[in-house]
């Protein structure tokens, strides 16, 4: 038998990957650029009425940490 016949069968194994021929199709992970011309208030809304929340919420209880600590040090 000849080496050639041999390693026909694996001339496939051997030879590199090819990518399809399609480049064409639309990616399971294609994401669209926003629309800035119309904006979506709800989330807009949203978005900053929980910013200005846990600001009022974190300096609230900065204050209320910091009056804890003088009446418990005796400084007020």
């Amino acid at each position: 038998m000849a080496p050639s016949a041999v390693l026909r069968p694996l001339s496939r194994l051997l030879a590199p990957a090819r990518f399809p021929s399609c480049y064409s199709t639309r990616s399971k992970f294609y994401v669209r650029e926003p629309v800035h011309a119309k904006p979506d208030w709800l989330k807009v809304g949203l978005t900053l009425g929980t910013s200005v929340f846990l600001w009022v919420y974190l300096i609230n209880q900065h204050n209320e940490d910091v009056l804890e600590y003088k009446r418990r040090n005796g400084l007020e």
